[in-house]
């Protein structure tokens, strides 16, 4: 089963945009990564907070490197991210159909979120992942937490 689970926007400020997702929405927090509490408006490169509305992960992140064309500096919506029970399957099928490679699973950083990024229709990037995201719901085949073997 193929389930969106994963939502990634793009922020020069992740702590304000979370805090606004917080007051807004109820959004849980997570976890942070690379963010100073005493000096959260000064967010480096990387940085981000990851939430959740109890099904889907919403992480903002202040990206290190440009991923998808569009600079550093981008901010909004950067990319989605679907679970799926056999994402090597998956891989194959969207390579058949024309989807192009953004990330390939040899590019995933030590501790990160496994995931392959491929390019859609009108520049949609998105990711595959076996995974489920922190603070996701996984999707019916997909047992939580699942530790993914390359």
């Amino acid at each position: 089963m193929k389930k969106i689970r994963h939502i990634a926007i793009s922020s020069q400020n992740p702590a304000a945009t979370a805090k606004f997702y917080k007051e807004a929405f109820g959004w849980e927090e997570i976890s942070r990564s690379g963010l100073d509490s005493d000096h959260e408006g000064d967010a480096p490169r990387p940085s981000g907070v990851i939430m959740s509305d109890g099904s889907i992960n919403i992480t903002i992140l202040k990206f290190g490197t440009d991923q998808i064309g569009k600079g550093v500096d981008f901010e909004g919506v950067h990319h989605l991210g679907v679970v799926v029970d056999d994402w090597r399957g998956e891989r194959e099928r969207l390579q058949a159909m024309g989807a192009a490679f953004v990330t390939d699973e040899n590019n995933v950083p030590p501790g990160a979120q496994f995931e392959v990024k491929f390019q859609g229709p009108d520049d949609i990037i998105y990711d595959i992942t076996d995974v489920p995201y922190p603070g996701s719901t996984p999707p019916p085949g997909v047992s939580d937490p699942k530790e993914h073997k390359p």
